[in-house]
Parts: C-alpha cells; structure tokens; sequence
C-alpha cells in the first residue's frame, strides 16, 4: 500500500508551476509570500488587544431570557404587594406574585422559589433592580438592550466587544450566539450593522447539526494549500481595491470559518465531559439541545478563547417564551429550563478558576407589570419602567444587590441604571472605556452608548 506524502505549500505552487498553470511573474509572488507572509498578525483586525485600562474580565457570557422576565416574580421581593393583592393602585389592580422568595445563599437577597438553583448562588451574583429602558415593546427593546437604539439596529455589544478588544482564538469567531430559535428583532439582535461584518456574531443552532459544513470535504493538507492559493488571489485583489471594507471582511470571514473546520468539532464534542459536569448542567453525554447544552459549550467556548458568547434561551413565540400575557404562572416551565443550567455554569467556572475572569451577564428585555386593569387577569403585560438583571464574576460584587423598585414594583425608587449605564459598566469591567470605544461612520462616531452612560462603580470591586 502507497503513501501519500503530505506537500508543503511551496512544492504545490512548484508543481503549478512546472504544469504552466501560472506565470512566471506570480510564481515569483507566490514564491515570496511562502518565506515572508504579506499580512502580519499586527494587520489582523481580530488579533487580541489589551484593554484600554487594566481589568479583571476577559470575556463575556451573556444570558439573554427572550420575551420580558417578571422582576416581582424572580429577583424583586415585594412583600407589601402581596398582602394588597387586588387592591387599587394607579388605577390597577395589584397581582401579588404566586412563589414564595427565600434566601438560598449566605448574602440577604432574597430570590423567588423559580430559581432556587440560581438564588444559591447569589453569594456571587450583584442584581440590579433596577433596570429601565426606553419602550416597552419586544423588538425595540431587545435591540436596546443589545445595540443600545430602540430607533434603528446599532452594532451588538458581543460586536463592540470583538471591534475593542479582538479574541484570543483566531480559529473560532470573537461573537458567537447560541440561539435555538431567532427572537424579536431577528439577526439584529447580533448583527455588526456598520461594523466590519467579522465582528458579527456567528449563531449556533442547538442540534444534530450546530453547525453546517463543519467537516471538511478533503484531507487537512489539500484543503490548507487551497486555501493558501485562494487566499493569494484574494490579497492581490484587494491590494487592488484598497479601502475595500467589505472585501476584506469577506476575506476575513472566509478565513475564519476555515479555522472553525479545525477547531469546532472538538468544541462541541461533550462525549470527554465528566459525569460529575454532565450534572451540573442538567444533561446527558449525548445531549445536543437545550439550555442545560448551550451553557456547557458556553463554557467550552469561553475557555478556548472566544471574546463573547451569547446565550438565548427562547424565541419571539409567546406561548414558548416569558412573554407571559396569559398567565403568569407559565413562568414557571421557562424557569426550570434555565434555573439550573445557569447555577450549573456559574459552579462551573468558579471551580475551574474561570470565574475570575469571566463575566457572567442575565438580562432582559423589560420587565412586567405588578397589576392590571382588571382584578381577575392571570398574566403581567409589558412594564419597561423597573426591572432587574444581574451580573456576576471578574470585577463583580458577589452577594449584594444594587438599586431598588417602589413598595409594589411600580418604579424606580433609587439607583436608577438605563441601558447605557448597564453597558457602559460592562464594557468598564472589561478593561473598555466607553466613550473612547468609537467608530466613524456615516460622518459621525458612533459608540454602544450614544451620547449617554455612566459606569455604576459601586457594584465593581
């Protein structure tokens, strides 16, 4: 049986060249390119860089719960709004919450019995209750709590995040989103818009198949010499178009799903998991959907270098999501998807030492309302004036909560944070100074905050 020696690069453009299929003068250019590549790693617009001041987070996980979780029914104890169930306030009646909320942890806050896996690990978690946005209608909410303008799509976080600091991992995309359906707002949701379209996020979709194409259609060394001839033509083409933004990002994309051939079989392979980690999150070694899977690849994927990950755990269906207009208690089967995958996660980096710098974030898009216009409604409408989210890990206050809502969940009663300031602190506690995080585009810079946004320090270590 015969062998096939592996060929290098440089015998492969030999051996066009000996078959006449290229000129002696690209011959030449090839030639040299093998000894001293035309583009460093300094001209890589996602080679890592440092931060802008020295932090503790690294990278981001963030936990997006589609449809508008209820603040008074998960992470916002209002005891007075239970014992004036149905009694009137601003002209409706108040709704007391159905689960009791205890204290799972060592710290005071109090969570609701939806989430008894997460509340114990409340040691470690800062909640903020309280969150506003703007309006309180999906999809202009969700694309402020992701691009920051409730008017138009804005680049994502996860892409300012991959446009400031690049990822470690040039085989894998700085942005990925794990998402098993699209939510309101669609691809917006983590679209680059003027950004350069590598630091778009990269979606995954839960099942037999996250993503296609994955298997490489011919050996390792004919596909890496194939690339290395594409990618000549492709430089020479753009050195002939220079300033082509969009060229070049279509390089760099191709580059990168080639990369992912390499990396992501092993990524999403959980089959090397312990039992003891299987259980944490909830799953099976042959698991390949869910919540309880999204947060394990979350952790695979933050280890192996990728800047961003983003975990959706629904759709913009409201029968399958927190949209929770006709009855409350149907928070109750949402909760307990995500409940203990995300305590599992959050156990899960502290024991590797990743929590140290990870940053763990779960939000919302707004919250819901504490009381209705009628006495005998089961559901909570749309309510974008108090709500809560939390953060955890590098940077984070462990065991504290910041902000308050009023007596029934109504409104602010003090700390207010908007969205600017909820991803103006983000980006802070990733070594990012959001004012100076900017692009030029269509005449003006542009940053994830407008022209607003404060860092909320006291919840930073």
């Amino acid at each position: 049986m015969s062998h096939r020696r592996p060929q290098s690069r440089r015998t492969f453009i030999q051996s066009l060249a000996s078959a006449s299929l290229i000129l002696p003068g690209m011959l030449h250019e090839m030639m040299a390119e093998t000894v001293s590549p035309a583009h460093a790693a300094s001209d890589n617009p996602l080679a890592p860089r440092a931060p802008m001041f020295p932090a503790k987070a690294k990278r981001v996980i963030f936990l997006y719960m589609s449809g508008g979780v209820s603040h008074v029914d998960t992470f916002d104890p209002k005891p007075k709004l239970t014992t004036a169930h149905r009694q009137l306030y601003q002209q409706d009646f108040l709704k007391a919450s159905p689960w009791k909320f205890n204290r799972y942890a060592k710290c005071s806050t109090e969570v609701s019995e939806l989430f008894p896996h997460v509340g114990g690990m409340m040691d470690d978690i800062c909640v903020i209750r309280s969150m506003k946005n703007d309006i309180p209608n999906h999809i202009q909410a969700v694309m402020q709590i992701h691009g920051g303008s409730t008017v138009d799509a804005r680049p994502s976080i996860g892409s300012w995040m991959s446009y400031g600091l690049g990822t470690v991992n040039q085989e894998l995309p700085s942005y990925i989103v794990l998402a098993p359906e699209i939510p309101y707002g669609g691809a917006s949701c983590w679209d680059s818009s003027f950004l350069p379209a590598y630091h778009q996020g990269i979606r995954v979709i839960p099942g037999q198949e996250a993503i296609p194409n994955m298997t490489r259609q011919s050996s390792l060394d004919i596909q890496e010499m194939d690339l290395g001839l594409i990618n000549f033509f492709n430089q020479r083409n753009l050195a002939e178009h220079d300033g082509d933004k969009t060229l070049a990002a279509r390089i760099k994309t191709f580059e990168t799903a080639a990369g992912m051939q390499k990396e992501a079989p092993d990524v999403f392979d959980i089959t090397k998991e312990s039992d003891a980690t299987l259980a944490l999150y909830g799953i099976t070694r042959d698991t390949k959907k869910g919540f309880g899977w999204q947060c394990l690849m979350a952790r695979r994927l933050a280890e192996r270098g990728v800047r961003f990950v983003e975990l959706i755990d629904t759709g913009s269906d409201k029968y399958n999501n927190w949209d929770s207009h006709l009855d409350i208690k149907m928070h109750a089967t949402q909760a307990r998807k995500v409940d203990q995958p995300i305590a599992g996660l959050l156990k899960d980096l502290k024991s590797r030492g990743m929590l140290e710098d990870t940053l763990v974030v779960w939000t919302t898009e707004f919250g819901r309302k504490p009381g209705d216009g009628s006495p005998d409604e089961a559901g909570r409408t749309h309510w974008s004036k108090v709500y809560s989210s939390w953060l955890a890990g590098a940077g984070v206050k462990g065991g504290i909560t910041y902000g308050a809502s009023d007596d029934y969940g109504y409104d602010i009663a003090e700390n207010p944070c908007d969205i600017h300031d909820f991803h103006a602190t983000i980006l802070a506690l990733m070594g990012l100074d959001h004012k100076k995080l900017t692009y030029r585009h269509a005449g003006r810079d542009y940053r994830l905050t407008d022209v607003s946004g404060h860092i909320i320090k006291d919840i930073m270590t």
